[in-house]
């Protein structure tokens, strides 16, 4: 079971993985430890991440990114009309109440919506993660910003089943880098908590957040974002500055040519860099527009001039989360960054002014998402061992139930189920008194802290089968709500209770000393038992389950004809390959072994298949290309073959030859090492090694009277086993050892003779060496 994590960035996104002990990044084909978070459409088929970034200048109308903004929101809001079309160079359209986009794919107009445009980036990091795990990968952990709203959430959801994909959790980007940091500390405490201030400024927006960690666990304790700040901004103003610049200077409107200003937006996200290393630096774009190349000079201290209104929002943030936390500043232990736009300079410095302390870095910028995620995907997993740590998140948006009051009623009808950072997961019960099925619409109570123009509504939850108690009164209905793991609302359940009147023990004093416990007294009481579960059914703002079937196929029939492009792209580059490889050879080193008459017809063939794969072969099949190269392969495999046998032959001939040698002068060696070996086993030996002599000089002759472009009479692979089989029967033989030397048995002795030694003990009477004494009656 493979323990994946997904950092899906607006502008890259990281894959990470728990395997050997630890987290590991996993690579994309182009060995970056990032993916662009790009897609772009052709005429035969979708280019995703690094193949799409490829595509971003010549063929930007139909490319898009930000689809991390995208995802779950509606096209009539106005904060995806002014400030997310900006950033696209695509059109956006309505895709079913959702954002989409309008490209041209395979030759006709598309429509795409937002969560379908997700679900095929998180297919292209699925298929990469597979590539390095060898294996199809199933469940993951996806990050998103804490301030993403529940639709969505359940878009992100939904998306990762069209890509195929079990969603684990969702799970809010600065708490997943916040698990990173505390899961490998040995040192938290165990009573007062560590207060450890999270500062996140990506590529779209800023997130500041407080999380409280003691040991074995962590509890966000409040977050805070700018949701319009962030590297893409400042990219923004640059170009918008090098415009006016370009224009005074080389009277160009490039806002009215839209690749000119793609081309000028990648030279101020490069100067941005440049910038942070360096006090000056150029900016140059070759050929911008009209045949003008453009160029200036700009200081860093002018930048941090023109982002200065960036920089004053940076702090807004900071003092929220700060208060919501309740904190002072002697209370926060460190404070952490990440997120690839915290190494501006400026940046950090003005970081460093508001918290007035030094700021840590112990955590990879780009990666600690991506690490977390990995280590919350590995804590779910029932089969990777996991140091135990709580994750104790909070929502960002508070939750509002609205229902229709009873005739005649007073009655609220309305209550904040779910608070300003209310804790999650966390469920919540709530009783109502109904005779027939009624309905709960949940919204978010607080829509200033939504993106401008987001819908506030969430959810319509209709509770069935309510029916009045016996007696016509009122029934009780107990309503469970929850916020789930991924901050994701649902009615987990619904069901009708009623009073019972049930027995039980009076509660009773303790016996004293000596006394005889009593028995326990009964009394009746009456309590509220379940009675029935009863249906809910919710409506919401994202896919039906008949759609969602729909959109799932689509995506498999297009990554099938990717795959099938990509592997027709393949057999075409190698049909090319082969011809101007093997024309080379024809006239060079495989010259000799083919007919003169064949060579020149063969020649005519590649020339052919050339001027085929330009003409009419330019856009045909794959298996048009593999017939090719298999037709042509009837001449030249022959040809490569009789070559690598005039090269490969001489050697394994002398080498046998060796071996002839080598057995001939042992089986008839005369020195003692060989004594012990029979006349006859030397004699097996030799006429071998005859035989052997006799089969390589025959086929050796045959083949000296053959020209080379005629078929081999013998080839290398054959005189290898003839040397292999005569090793094999005659190095048993001849490395035989020799036997061990016998034993030398003593003579028996004369009867009567006896040595001087035994004689002498028998005229002394006395007896020598271990003899025993016997009594005999």
């Amino acid at each position: 079971m493979s323990v994946v994590g997904f950092d899906i960035g607006n502008l890259q996104s990281v894959i990470a993985v728990a395997r050997n002990r630890g987290i590991d990044i996993v690579a994309n084909e182009v060995s970056n430890r990032a993916t662009p978070t790009m897609i772009s459409f052709g005429d035969k088929q979708r280019y995703i991440g690094e193949s799409a970034k490829n595509q971003e200048m010549s063929n930007f109308k139909n490319t898009v990114n930000a689809i991390k903004r995208l995802i779950g929101r509606s096209f009539s809001e106005p904060e995806v009309q002014e400030s997310e079309s900006q950033f696209i160079g695509c059109k956006l359209v309505d895709a079913n109440g959702e954002v989409g986009i309008e490209v041209k794919y395979q030759g006709k107009p598309t429509v795409f919506s937002a969560t379908q445009l997700y679900a095929m980036y998180l297919g292209k990091l699925r298929d990469t993660t597979s590539k390095e795990l060898g294996g199809v990968i199933s469940d993951v952990v996806i990050s998103v910003p804490g301030w993403y709203t529940d639709r969505q959430r359940r878009a992100v959801q939904q998306a990762s089943k069209i890509a195929g994909l079990n969603c684990l959790r969702v799970l809010n980007d600065n708490t997943a880098a916040a698990l990173g940091y505390g899961i490998t500390k040995t040192d938290l405490p165990e009573d007062s908590p560590r207060n450890v201030v999270f500062v996140d400024l990506g590529h779209s927006s800023f997130t500041v957040s407080v999380v409280a960690f003691k040991k074995g666990e962590l509890k966000v304790k409040s977050v805070a974002y700018d949701r319009g700040v962030g590297g893409r901004n400042f990219d923004k103003a640059l170009l918008d500055h090098f415009v006016q610049v370009f224009n005074d200077k080389y009277k160009l409107d490039i806002q009215s040519n839209n690749k000119a200003r793609v081309r000028l937006l990648a030279a101020c996200e490069k100067l941005k860099k440049v910038l942070s290393a360096n006090s000056q630096a150029p900016i140059t774009v070759e050929n911008l527009m009209n045949d003008v190349d453009a160029n200036a000079m700009y200081s860093r201290d002018e930048f941090v001039e023109l982002i200065e209104p960036l920089l004053q929002r940076l702090e807004k943030p900071i003092q929220k989360a700060i208060a919501d936390a309740n904190l002072s500043s002697d209370e926060i232990h460190s404070i952490e960054l990440v997120g690839g736009s915290i190494r501006i300079p400026a940046v950090k410095q003005r970081l460093t002014e508001f918290f007035g302390r030094e700021l840590s870095y112990t955590l990879n910028q780009d990666e600690a998402v991506a690490r977390g995620c990995a280590l919350q995907c590995a804590i779910a997993s029932p089969v990777f061992r996991v140091r135990d740590f709580a994750v104790n998140d909070i929502t960002a948006h508070p939750i509002r139930f609205k229902w229709e009051a009873i005739a005649g009623s007073d009655d609220d009808t309305s209550l904040d189920v779910f608070s300003h950072n209310n804790g999650i997961p966390s469920t919540k019960m709530l009783t109502f008194y109904r005779k027939q099925p009624f309905a709960i619409e949940a919204e978010y109570s607080d829509p200033t802290h939504l993106p401008q123009g987001t819908n506030a509504w969430i959810s319509r939850f209709d509770i069935q089968n309510v029916e009045p108690q016996a007696n016509g009164d009122l029934a009780t209905i107990k309503v469970k709500a929850r916020l789930d793991l991924s901050g994701v609302l649902a009615v987990t359940g619904a069901y009708t209770v009623e009073e019972v009147e049930v027995e039980e023990p009076v509660p009773q004093a303790e016996p004293k000393e000596g006394e005889e416990a009593k028995e326990p007294e009964m009394r009746k009481v009456k309590k509220l038992m379940k009675k029935a579960d009863l249906p809910v059914v919710q409506a919401s703002q994202c896919l039906d389950n008949a759609t969602l079937t729909e959109l799932a196929k689509q995506e498999r029939e297009m990554h099938a004809a990717d795959e099938l492009v990509n592997a027709t792209e393949v057999a075409k580059n190698a049909l090319e390959e082969y011809i101007y490889e093997t024309r080379s050879k024809v006239d060079g080193e495989y010259a000799a072994f083919i007919e003169p008459a064949e060579q020149k017809q063969f020649l005519s063939q590649l020339n052919a298949a050339e001027d085929w794969l330009y003409d009419e072969g330019e856009d045909t099949t794959r298996d048009a290309y593999v017939e090719k190269v298999s037709g042509l392969k009837a001449t030249s495999d022959p040809a490569a073959e009789r070559f690598r046998e005039d090269k490969e032959r001489p050697k394994a001939a002398r080498e046998l030859r060796d071996a002839i040698t080598h057995w001939a002068d042992r089986a008839t060696s005369q020195e003692e090492r060989y004594a012990h070996i029979t006349s006859e086993e030397r004699q097996r030996v030799i006429d071998r090694v005859e035989k052997v002599q006799e089969w390589l000089d025959e086929k050796l002759g045959k083949q000296a009277k053959k020209s080379k472009w005629e078929a081999p009479a013998v080839f290398a692979n054959e005189i290898k086993k003839q040397r292999e089989e005569l090793v094999f029967f005659a190095s048993p033989i001849m490395t035989r050892p020799k036997p061990a030397p016998q034993p030398v048995e003593e003579s028996p002795k004369a009867e009567g003779s006896e040595t001087p030694a035994a004689a002498e003990e028998k005229e002394q009477g006395e007896p020598k060496g271990n003899v025993s004494e016997m009594d005999v009656d």
